[in-house]
């Protein structure tokens, strides 16, 4: 929908018997209910209250496409579509002693309307957000305010509701209906100027197009009476003492009225950060003497008649007509300081949001003082402050859009408890995200509101509808339209987990916090240091320690990825102040892992620590985790969390605030896993239970080049890790492939040092791989599919080692590679592959003296040969050489900087911490271009500054000024002299 169509649904139900190119003459009666009009009465001013309807009966319904508009763009566009919207006008067509029958029903909104019959044969639209009886019965005397109003889209929506309305209802003319409606019945605040101008320029133009009897504009009009938009947001010019001065001593009790004055000075000189939360009667509630603020009134009109008016244009704009003078100028402060302290039947906006963390002090603490249980959101504070401007008694109505999220976290729970026991809540539609056509790219998941400014009885019904799981405007809006309605109550509201609003019914099943406690996940506050992928390592069991996640869908083992440095507890981050050690009282405990994201995807945790980005629910009964695992892998489970949170990001309490059928889930548990839940197992190599074995797994060629380079998982070489018996016969199988295994970690795409090339090696490697566990499984057609599935089709394995086999391993890897292609350039020159674990100094060495330098004497034998492509090859393979000596020295920029290391524990030369994980000591090597790929999007690594701020103790804070930074370097001279060593 539109914003102006957004308006229209928080205005609701106008029922109009003409357009506004064909108005109503001065005698037509308002009503096209059958002949039974409702003029002057309550129920004309309840149709303001709701969607927008033609007058049809329930027999002859407005078509879908059917707009209201012809006032040049300034209606609401497809009326249609706001049609039954929030307020979603429900009808039967019945008579008294004729009850409806089932397929009489109009619009498939299952009933939910209330029948009102006072003559024969009467059809009558019923708002299903009620007919608000406590409205006057005279339009006259209805007031509408818009407090936050902006450039005036809700007023002119209402404007073009109420002229036809009244021009019905009252028998005026097009000219006298507009005049009344601008001086009776609409009235807007706003806290910005330039926006003040803008919203009465465009309710003016809405009244100046608006046709008359013949259907040509009214034009402008010097008499037209001027729209009641005020600035509250302007600066109090006068000081405090010239408001004092006002008061003549001759005044009684002159000294308590300047002092009243005075205080009254002080609140106005807030409303350039308070707008319409400034309350001019609340700034004296406080005083001791308590005088009347009526009392009052004459002396600040006195006061603020003096202030400057909150029109801004200026001379030399075009603007000395005295009409357009009147149009355009908002109210001053005075007039604001009316507005202010005048209640409204209906008082509608779109509420300004702004959470706690991002307020400033003053506007921090007012809310604090005056809205404790609003304060973490301005528009929660928006919204208490419109039920204030509302009429008491039920007489006044508040219609807002805001955020959902207070529906449902637990810091909202005091002002819904509060809510829900003092104001009548009419109509709930939940509109998600991207609900407005010309703000499609708006995050923010946002309701339409109406609520009734009086208590509601233990019988009165929420209605509701949900259109949050739609994603676009136009489902929206056809859902708000034709989409089911629903009635809860109200009181029952408060039954629910934290008094959270929900449009289901309650349950009669006991929550999930009776039998599982959730536990949120360790922040560390330092990802990047303390946080890394297990083959990033050789060993991880003493330093490291498992660190469960999630996937992106639900299934049994997945999420077990990473790794983080917690060193038994007695390391740095243990003892780190940015650091949240959460859950470590569940650690060694069996649970269901739920990512707190969008459809909750779950996994089983067998007992490791968990990342902050997902909850871990324990079972309080360790007998009732099947159950649990089955509910929480569900769809139920996330639809359940669902409805009384759709925050994008759940919190871990609200993962357990949801009700568990133990006794039905307990028997689907029992006929899925008759055996028990199955024991860890995955054929995913980015898995740390992964087997190994290269035959069942996911990607097997990218596990043989591994295996050929003497890499191994470690569910292969930790023998207390929970397995099923299926990973260890796997994992034993993997022995029959020991030979197969280089021994230093390095092999040669070309025939090195008498070493068959790596295509023969990986090929014998991947024949036993079947053979070894079904003689004569082994294929040709087996190799062919496996080069397919790695993209490389009808090629050779030496073409998918050379040119596919490192992008794909840094990809499958999340660009952490731990199997480096060092090459020279040349697709016939020198590569090879190197195990990045056994890497260090003296395999440097041995990789650019016998490798490279065995490669470089088979080119210099070719060019004394004049073998072809021998010159170039050797070039090449010298310049390779330059380049890894560079590194093998670490002279800057082929160095290694760790920004948690002091200078005297940097890396000197090619001597790499492999703690500090890949991608800072693969730097050197990209940064000399000596690897098959170095840069993004193959490669995806860069030393960009990391998130979050160090403390002052942390090594590079003076140099760094707090920052975390990663791309810099250092000299052999500066680390040397560190470490008191000459250069």
């Amino acid at each position: 929908m539109t914003q102006n169509t957004a308006s229209a649904c928080a205005c609701a139900c106008v029922v109009s018997a003409s357009s506004p190119d064909n108005p109503p003459a001065a005698g037509t009666e308002w009503s096209g209910q059958d002949g039974l009009t409702t003029q002057n009465t309550a129920s004309a001013c309840a149709c303001v209250c709701a969607c927008v309807v033609r007058a049809s009966s329930p027999d002859n319904p407005p078509a879908a496409e059917t707009e209201w508009s012809g006032q040049d763009g300034l209606t609401t566009q497809n009326t249609a579509s706001a049609y039954a919207c929030a307020c979603a006008c429900v009808v039967r067509a019945s008579s008294p002693g004729n009850p409806p029958a089932a397929e009489t029903e109009w619009s498939g909104q299952d009933g939910l309307t209330t029948q009102t019959q006072t003559q024969p044969h009467a059809r009558y639209w019923t708002p299903a957000a009620g007919a608000f009886e406590g409205w006057p019965d005279s339009l006259k005397d209805f007031k509408l305010l818009d407090p936050c109003c902006g450039s005036g889209h809700f007023l002119v929506a209402a404007f073009l509701m109420l002229v036809p309305m009244r021009m019905a209802a009252e028998g005026l003319s097009a000219r006298e209906a507009v005049d009344a409606v601008l001086a009776d019945n609409l009235h807007g605040l706003e806290l910005d100027a330039r926006c003040v101008e803008i919203a009465v320029f465009a309710l003016a133009l809405a009244a100046w197009r608006f046709p008359d009897e013949h259907g040509d504009p009214l034009g402008v009009r010097a008499d037209m009476p001027a729209p009641n938009i005020a600035c509250c947001g302007l600066k109090v010019a006068a000081a405090a003492k010239d408001w004092e001065a006002l008061v003549p001593d001759s005044q009684p009790n002159a000294a308590l009225l300047r002092q009243e004055l005075r205080l009254l000075h002080a609140s106005f000189a807030q409303a350039p950060l308070l707008g319409s939360l400034l309350d001019p009667v609340r700034s004296l509630k406080d005083d001791l003497f308590k005088s009347s603020f009526d009392d009052l009134k004459d002396l600040l009109e006195l006061a603020l008649a003096t202030e400057t008016p909150a029109t801004q244009w200026g001379p030399g704009q075009e603007l000395s007509d005295d009409a357009w003078d009147q149009a355009l100028t908002a109210r001053g402060l005075l007039e604001a300081a009316r507005l202010l302290d005048a209640r409204y039947h209906l008082v509608i906006t779109n509420v300004p949001y702004l959470a706690r963390g991002k307020q400033n002090d003053a506007l921090k603490n007012y809310c604090a003082k005056h809205y404790p249980d609003a304060k973490n959101d301005l528009a929660n504070v928006c919204l208490e402050r419109c039920l204030e401007l509302s009429r008491e008694q039920g007489q006044g109505v508040v219609q807002i859009v805001m955020p959902q999220n207070w529906l449902f976290l637990g810091s909202y729970r005091k002002q819904r408890e509060s809510l829900l026991r003092r104001v009548q809540w009419n109509l709930l539609a939940r509109l998600g995200m991207a609900a407005f056509e010309i703000m499609d790219w708006w995050a923010f998941n946002v309701i339409l509101i109406t609520q009734t400014n009086a208590t509601a009885t233990d019988g009165f019904q929420l209605c509701g509808v949900d259109a949050s799981v739609l994603k676009g405007a136009v489902e929206k809006a056809v859902l708000l339209r034709e989409g089911k309605l629903v009635a809860v109550s109200q009181k029952g509201q408060l039954t629910n987990p934290d008094h959270r609003v929900s449009l289901g019914e309650a349950s009669e099943f006991p929550l999930l916090e009776r039998y599982a406690s959730s536990y949120q996940g360790t922040t560390t506050g330092d990802n990047s240091r303390f946080i890394t992928f297990f083959w990033e390592h050789v060993k991880w069991r003493k330093q490291w320690k498992s660190f469960q996640s999630t996937g992106d869908e639900t299934a049994h083992f997945v999420g077990r990825e990473y790794v983080f440095l917690w060193d038994d507890g007695k390391g740095v981050l243990s003892n780190s102040a940015a650091a949240r050690i959460q859950g470590q009282v569940a650690w060694s405990s069996a649970g269901v892992a739920v990512r707190q994201m969008r459809n909750l995807p779950a996994t089983l945790n067998s007992g490791s620590p968990w990342d902050m980005n997902c909850a871990t629910l324990v079972p309080r009964d360790s007998t009732h985790l099947h159950a649990i695992w089955c509910f929480c892998s569900s769809s139920e489970y996330s639809e359940a969390v669902r409805r009384i949170d759709q925050k994008l990001n759940v919190t871990s309490a609200t993962l357990v605030k949801v009700p568990f059928d133990l006794a039905h889930w307990q028997q689907v548990a029992a006929e899925r896993y008759p055996n028990g839940l199955p024991k860890p197992y995955s054929d995913d190599p980015t898995q740390w239970i992964f087997h190994g074995h290269p035959q069942p797994a996911t990607d097997p060629l990218q596990v043989a080049v591994a295996r050929l380079l003497g890499y191994r998982w470690p569910a292969e070489t930790d023998t207390e890790m929970e397995l099923s018996d299926e990973a260890r016969a796997w994992i034993a199988r993997c022995e029959a492939l020991a030979s197969h295994v280089d021994d230093d970690g390095i092999v040669c795409l070309s025939s090195v040092r008498g070493e068959p090339p790596a295509q023969d090696r990986l090929l014998a490697l991947l024949i036993a791989a079947w053979e070894t566990v079904e003689p004569g499984s082994w294929k040709p057609s087996i190799l062919a599919k496996l080069l397919a599935d790695a993209d490389c089709a009808g090629r050779s394995l030496d073409v998918w080692l050379r040119d596919k086999f490192f992008e794909q391993h840094a990809r499958r890897f999340h660009h952490r590679p731990f199997i480096w292609h060092v090459w020279d350039g040349l697709k016939d020159g020198f590569g090879a592959l190197v195990n990045y674990h056994k890497l260090d100094a003296r395999n440097l060495e041995r990789l650019i003296h016998t490798y490279l330098g065995d490669w470089i004497r088979q080119q210099e034998a070719g060019v004394r040969d004049a073998v072809d492509g021998a010159q170039t090859r050797l070039a090449a393979a010298l310049d390779l050489k330059r380049r890894l000596e560079l590194i093998l020295e670490g002279e800057a920029p082929y160095d290694i900087f760790v920004r948690w290391k002091p200078l005297a524990e940097q890396p000197i030369g090619w001597h790499p911490d492999l703690n500090d994980g890949v991608r800072l000591n693969i730097r050197p090597f990209m940064t000399a271009g000596v690897l098959r790929h170095n840069k993004k999007p193959k490669l995806n690594i860069s030393w960009d500054k990391d998130r979050g701020k160090d403390v002052e103790s942390a090594p590079w804070y003076g140099v760094f000024k707090g920052e975390r930074i990663n791309d810099y370097h250092l000299t052999l001279a500066e680390k040397l002299a560190a470490r008191g060593r000459p250069s």
